[in-house]
């Protein structure tokens, strides 16, 4: 409980007040992690302020091991050889250990899957990880199997296709109607200066731009336009970055409830059949379905697509019904 002469100081400051024996990385990482709760809620903001008398609970849970373990996790792979493998991420699954998800991800699953010759360039934590998709995202990752891969991978995820030929395209389903049939974001993304879980569009965040162009377009019940399928391409690599750069142009994904949250209601909008199948999804709409590289030995350029999995097949039959 927080004494009265504590004032109403910020969370992070009175659990490391209290919990002298834990890091101040370790405890924002569970505050961020969702282990630390008020009054039966999960407070998440290492800066909300707790008032006096406030009794905070904080579930620590036991130590980790220092390296993942490897765990038979089925893996829907698309291509592999010695040096790279290609792989369509499911939803629901988080890439690399983490606060809140020690076990049961991606890196759990190739470490069972390649055992010992997964690059070591990432660290303990992310063996052969060079790129990350969003837990709740789906699509095409590759992942380096030697030192050697990871640098040429790395190296061309850096350059996105400025001076190579790397592409990285995605699916995206998004709330509202764009006034013109492309075109481009490009506005620097950095931390989100109160959520910090949250990215957002920032003056002196790091440079980002997204391409984008319209595929299709559903409309609502009123016959009027409510929904886009938009290819987009990165150009950049930021967390998050077609979710925050759509929301920012007023076009959030369908199914995202932290950057589209004000958009919820839009849903009213839609066919009962649409409805059904957007309150189904339970995601974000989006899906990673192109990935163009160059080999990081041979130089050969490879192409991969995967088709949209079947929970957005379904949102995007139930919304041309609707038409």
């Amino acid at each position: 409980m927080v004494e009265g002469s504590e004032g109403s100081p910020r969370l992070d400051r009175v659990l490391a007040a209290h919990l002298a024996d834990l890091s101040r990385s370790r405890l924002k990482a569970l505050i961020l992690a969702g282990a630390v709760s008020l009054k039966a809620s999960a407070i998440r903001d290492p800066a909300y302020h707790v008032a006096s008398g406030e009794t905070i609970i904080i579930d620590v849970p036991e130590a980790a091991a220092p390296e993942p373990k490897g765990e038979e996790i089925a893996l829907d792979i698309v291509f592999e050889d010695d040096d790279i493998v290609v792989l369509n991420k499911p939803k629901g699954l988080v890439v690399h250990p983490a606060a809140g998800h020690e076990t049961g991800t991606l890196v759990n699953a190739l470490i069972a899957h390649c055992g010992s010759s997964l690059s070591g360039i990432g660290g303990v934590r992310r063996p052969g990880i060079v790129h990350r998709l969003d837990k709740d995202t789906t699509g095409l990752m590759v992942v380096a199997k030697n030192d050697l891969a990871h640098a040429s991978l790395s190296a061309q995820f850096a350059d996105h296709g400025r001076t190579g030929q790397m592409r990285r395209g995605y699916m995206a389903f998004a709330w509202g109607v764009p006034n013109r049939h492309r075109g481009t974001v490009d506005a620097p993304i950095d931390r989100h200066p109160h959520a910090r879980e949250k990215m957002a569009v920032r003056q002196g965040g790091r440079e980002a731009v997204t391409h984008w162009e319209i595929l299709e377009s559903f409309n609502g019940r009123d016959g009027k336009g409510v929904a886009v399928l938009l290819a987009c391409e990165l150009e950049t690599g930021r967390t998050h970055q077609i979710r925050v750069h759509l929301a920012h142009i007023g076009h959030p994904l369908l199914g995202d409830a932290v950057y589209g949250p004000h958009f919820k209601t839009k849903a009213n909008q839609l066919a009962p059949q649409s409805q059904a199948a957007l309150a189904a999804l339970g995601r974000q709409a989006l899906h990673a379905y192109l990935l163009v590289l160059e080999h990081p030995r041979t130089g050969e350029l490879l192409h991969w697509e995967a088709p949209l999995p079947e929970d957005l097949l379904l949102l995007e039959r139930a919304l041309k019904a609707a038409l």
